[in-house]
Order: C-alpha cells, then structure tokens, then sequence
C-alpha cells in the first residue's frame, strides 16, 4: 500500500490514541503532521485539550498546535487557510501530510470545502431570532419555507438552529442556504486523500478517557484552568467551551469536590466521544474503518 502521494486523514473520537498512530504513520512513510483538532490550536490549553507534546512528537514534524490565542475565536476557514499552506510546504518537501485530529468540521471543510456565505449582521440574526422566540417553532419553520421553499427538503421544523441560520441566510443573501452548499466545492479531488476513522470500542474508550481526566488534574489541569481564569476570556469565546473548564472553576469556587471534578470532566468528555463517533458513522461513510485492534496490522501493510 503506497500512500506516500496522498494527503492522509484520520478522525477519530478523543482518547482514541490518534496522535499516537499518527507518529508511527508518519515514521513509516516520511510524513508531517498537521493538527485537525479545534481546541489543540490554543496555546495555553495544553493540559484540557489532551495537545501532543514536543518531548513525544519523536523527531516528527508537528504543525498548527498551541499557537493561538484563547482570547481569539478559530474558525473552519482560518484553519483550512492555513492547512492549505502546510500540505503546499510539506509536499515541496517530499513528505506527506497527515491531518489528524477530532474535529468532524475541519475535515469536512477540507474534503468538501467551506460555504462562503457573506457575514450575516448581527442585527438582523438577533431580530430573527426574537422572531423565532415569539411565533414559535412550528410557525417559524412555515415562514421559512415561504421564504425559501427548497429548504422544506433539507432541514427538520425541530431544528431550530439549521431552521433560524437557513431563514437569515436567505433573507440576507437573496439566496437558499443549499444553492450555497452546491456551489461549495474542495480544492482537491477525492483521490488525493487517503481517509481513516479509528473505530475504538466504547466499553474501552470509557475506560481509557476517565484514566486520562485523572492524569490530567495529576499534570497540572487546575493549574492551567487558574491561569485561564486570570486571562479574563469572555464566555462566547470557543476556548471558554473546552471541556474541564467548568467543573474547575466549580472546584476552585469550592461548589464541588475534587472527585466531583473528575467525574463530570469524564462524563462530559464520554459524550464528547459519542458524538464525535455518531458523527464519523454519519458523515464519513467512503473512509476506511480500521478498529483500534488492527491499527498495528494496517501499519504492516504499507
């Protein structure tokens, strides 16, 4: 198996020791490493974010992890910007790139490419979503569909928030959010990725990810939540989401015990998991399933 050619993907649901496989990968074939991971860009989650550290990248080139700050937001498009860059330089090199992480969005914006609708003002997005809140659901989704009558295809009347961003790009651009979506294309065609989902059994999983959240607060979580807290970064911010942060802040405002901690991180974090695999299993159909068991056996082969 020749995958030197290729931009290689692996996805999979946290804790299911990607970054680990990676290296070995990239060992293998001459490779780099480039972060897919939306919360591994943050420089001061190092801890809460699980990031790969220099001391284990094992002479491997790592790229786009821990360089940017929390009191900034990230998005999809910034992050394909800048991958875009790096399998250019990696490639001039010789080397493959290899995209690993967890995000699902990341690696459907580089595979299917990113919407560009224009920013919708927050104005209006506030006034539609008062609307929503005043007519209710059910009405809400008829006015949509009179404003939009294609979208009565492509979205739920249950999913408000699909229901409410597919009304205000429509009322904005003058345009269905899915005519957006069929002129959205990738910069490179299906054969220049070669795609793996790690399949990790959830009886395991569960097991390895609560061993993880208690290492973590060993290395220094609280520490790092202390140091975050002092930034003073607004709540909308994505960083603020990251999981851990939360229940820390609980704890050092003395609401809950240090075992209470432990657990909610661990559930949270299950969650996390589960959705990042019904994600994979929705969105990722065409990719190579390979369960945990034979990682070692895939390497094999090549």
């Amino acid at each position: 198996m020749d995958l030197k050619s290729k931009i290689i993907l692996i996805y999979g649901p946290t804790a299911s020791g990607k970054s680990i496989f990676a290296i070995k990968l990239a060992k293998k074939i001459k490779g780099e490493i480039i972060n897919a991971d939306s919360m591994q860009v943050y420089k001061e989650l190092k801890i809460l974010s699980a990031r790969p550290l220099p001391k284990n990248y094992e002479n491997i080139k790592h790229h786009l992890y821990g360089f940017q700050s929390v009191k900034k937001n990230f998005s999809s498009g910034d992050w394909l910007k800048l991958v875009n860059k790096k399998i250019i330089d990696i490639k001039k090199k010789n080397k493959t790139p290899i995209l690993v992480g967890g995000t699902g969005l990341y690696f459907k914006a580089i595979t299917e490419g990113l919407v560009n609708i224009p920013n919708i003002p927050i104005r209006l997005r506030s006034n539609i979503r008062l609307l929503h809140k005043k007519i209710g659901t059910k009405k809400f989704f008829s006015e949509l569909v009179k404003l939009d009558p294609i979208s009565k295809n492509f979205v739920k009347p249950t999913d408000s928030q699909r229901v409410m961003r597919a009304y205000e790009v429509k009322l904005f651009t003058k345009r269905s959010i899915y005519d957006w979506f069929k002129s959205t294309r990738s910069d490179y065609e299906k054969n220049d990725f070669f795609k793996i989902c790690i399949d990790y059994p959830r009886v395991e999983l569960i097991e390895r990810i609560s061993d993880r959240t208690k290492d973590m607060i060993k290395k220094g979580a609280i520490s790092e939540v202390k140091k975050f807290i002092k930034l003073k970064v607004p709540r909308i911010k994505t960083a603020s989401k990251a999981i851990g942060i939360a229940e820390i802040r609980q704890y050092l405002e003395k609401k809950i015990e240090i075992s209470e901690v432990i657990e909610k991180i661990s559930i949270k974090t299950r969650q996390y998991a589960k959705r990042q695999s019904t994600w994979g299993r929705g969105n990722m159909m065409d990719w190579n399933k390979i369960k945990s068991e034979d990682l070692n056996k895939f390497l094999k082969k090549i």
